[in-house]
């Protein structure tokens, strides 16, 4: 290919010549996402770097987290960090926390950032005005990639299969408790995520699937991940009922049940839940724990970045859209 010309970029972009000569000489009045069209164009046509550099400000990435006190959200907020310290100095990645208990709040700030962003990553809880004002920004032409949970299902999502992650703690369950008799209970967050939703699903129905007489799944607590609400749960489920033996934790507060489970080690209750961090890994290691479901925040992390940043055109490589694999961790492979 030649050298590109203005209309080659325009024709690309699908604007004008004359706005693509406003931003390559940094004019301004232009829409962001006309500039990012601009500039991916720019970049396919082999003008990238050299353009980018003229724009060292333009590309903002956001990502919205939740609950930065949870183990999770910091290893995905490390995540996060390391991959700006990777990038570009054209591309600036910012981190943000919004608070998933005051929805008006979460609704307002995704409609209203602080600065102009290029490009939008959200964990999105299912609240009708969250998921409008993200419905929104894409509409706006922002690239918006949700992660963790997959409420808006037209908008792009990377993370795992959450049924599937559920039907493989049924599975696991099953083969736990295949010796013994008892009743099975549930621990999450609560309904206001997605992914928690789609793992109990997949929890119940695969035991709803392979039900016999010796195995009853009993019921679904949410202790929001408040320590003290976990244990009441927990101690007041244990002593209704006696038959209690396997518990799956689909989201919530780890540390908080083991101490209950802990203190009921005689009843030798079988425990599924998710991530590995360190107070899981000893867990396993002390029998307290079974399995550990892992989702791979660090996969999420940089495929979301490689979505968007392909995107914008900044890169030009194929990024898998499939589930990120999820991984099983025991008492032998932690």
């Amino acid at each position: 290919m030649g050298k590109a010309t203005l209309k080659d970029i325009a024709e690309l972009a699908g604007v004008g010549t004359a706005t693509v000569e406003r931003v390559l000489n940094g004019r301004g009045g232009v829409r962001a996402e006309k500039i990012e069209r601009i500039l991916g164009a720019a970049n396919t046509l082999g003008y990238g770097q050299r353009i980018l550099s003229k724009h060292r400000s333009v590309v903002r990435i956001e990502v919205i987290l939740v609950r930065p006190e949870t183990n999770f959200y910091k290893r995905t907020n490390i995540a996060f960090e390391r991959i700006a310290a990777s990038l570009d100095k054209s591309v600036v990645l910012h981190r943000t926390f919004a608070r998933e208990n005051n929805p008006a709040d979460f609704a307002h700030y995704v409609a209203h950032p602080k600065f102009r962003r290029s490009a939008l990553i959200v964990v999105t809880p299912s609240h009708p005005d969250i998921m409008s004002n993200v419905r929104s920004v894409a509409k706006g032409g922002i690239p918006v990639i949700q992660i963790m949970a997959h409420p808006a299902h037209e908008l792009p999502y990377v993370g795992i299969d959450n049924y599937s992650a559920g039907r493989t703690a049924g599975y696991y369950m099953s083969l736990l408790m295949a010796k013994r008799s008892g009743s099975i209970i549930a621990h999450c967050h609560s309904s206001a995520y997605e992914n928690h939703r789609e793992r109990i699903r997949g929890f119940s129905d695969y035991l709803l699937e392979n039900q016999d007489d010796e195995h009853r799944f009993t019921e679904v607590a949410f202790n929001l991940d408040d320590e003290h609400l976990a244990m009441e749960l927990l101690i007041d489920a244990l002593e209704r009922d006696k038959q209690i033996s396997g518990l799956y934790t689909a989201g919530g507060d780890n540390v908080a049940v083991s101490k209950v489970l802990r203190k009921y080690a005689s009843r030798r209750i079988q425990w599924i839940g998710h991530e590995l961090t360190d107070h899981t890994r000893a867990c396993l290691k002390a029998g307290v724990m079974s399995f550990v479901l892992d989702q791979s925040p660090e996969v999420q992390a940089r495929r979301a970045i490689d979505l968007i940043l392909k995107e914008l055109g900044i890169i030009d490589v194929e990024v898998s859209t499939d589930p990120v694999r999820f991984l099983t961790i025991t008492p032998e492979n932690i």
